[in-house]
């Protein structure tokens, strides 16, 4: 039995799906009833469970062989990042006791960095959960692909897709929410000692003007790439309610001047099979339904 956490989202989704598919027992862990309801259509036992709450997680995780740990994204965090601290203590509370098999976590690209950003909530569960007698498997993915349905309309009414990566040329490792779910799901079934980092991207590297390129083809106009200077970031986001833009602005430094990279430049890195062309594609394609 495989238990799974965030499986209401794109990448546990994805894993839940791909493990199912292989005939493998899935446990849908989700925070009510409703939400795991569509999961026990598809035949997974369902336990109920709120991240911030060690008693429900020790119990949705005991007895699986495996559990797959999909910390939520605050992206407005307070200072200290108390809303993911409360997260870790609890995950790791309830991982002691309930003591699987394994645990496959999902980081990030970038977790391994010193200069504090939006992204330090990951490092800070990797080194919680480092500290287990388990094996634990942390799961670094690239920028996902599917941030892009923030620029459809734009795309698609405009012709624009506005930048906060620059400059317009520089290609940053992403990947689909798709392959994170796979690979995560191959992981589960593998067997390690210790602990383990996966890096993860997809099967090329990507720039603002391959995006852009991508949604030319999809929508079949022509679209470009427009840079949102800087010095503008601070006062967009503060409009769109975050009370701390801070960290979100250091993590996108950190992707525009390198610093955010995988451990080894990508020397070990694994690839995805979805390319930008089809992660953009699909994401139109939902759109249009």
């Amino acid at each position: 039995m495989y238990a799974i956490t965030g499986i209401t989202g794109r990448v546990g989704g994805a894993l839940a799906r791909a493990l199912l598919a292989e005939g493998q027992p899935v446990r849908a862990v989700a925070r009510d009833t409703a939400k795991g309801r569509v999961w026990a259509w598809r035949g997974c036992e369902v336990a109920l469970a709120e991240m911030q709450d060690a008693a429900s997680l020790s119990a949705a995780f005991k007895g699986a062989e495996g559990v797959f740990i999909l910390p939520p994204s605050e992206f407005d965090p307070l200072p200290g990042f108390p809303e993911a601290r409360a997260v870790i203590d609890a995950v790791k509370s309830a991982l002691e006791a309930a003591s699987p098999g394994k645990v496959v976590c999902l980081s990030t690209i970038g977790a391994q960095a010193s200069q504090p950003n939006l992204l330090t909530q990951r490092t800070l569960m990797e080194e919680a959960l480092s500290k287990l007698p388990l094996p634990v498997a942390f799961l670094r993915p690239g920028w996902f692909m599917e941030n892009a349905a923030l620029d459809v309309t734009s795309a698609r009414d405009s012709g624009i897709i506005h930048s906060f990566l620059q400059p317009l040329d520089r290609v940053v490792p992403m990947v689909s929410t798709v392959d994170v779910g796979r690979v995560a799901a191959a992981l589960l079934q593998e067997r390690w000692a210790g602990k383990r980092v996966v890096e993860l991207e997809g099967p090329e590297r990507v720039s603002p003007n391959t995006l852009a390129a991508a949604f030319s083809k999809a929508l079949g106009s022509p679209v470009h790439a427009e840079i949102v200077p800087r010095e503008r970031w601070e006062s967009i986001f503060r409009a769109q309610g975050m009370r701390n833009p801070i960290l979100r602005m250091k993590m996108i430094d950190g992707f525009n001047e390198g610093w955010i990279d995988f451990s080894d430049g990508g020397a070990h890195v694994r690839k995805g099979s979805t390319n930008i062309d089809q992660a953009v594609a699909t994401l139109i394609h939902r759109q249009r339904l």
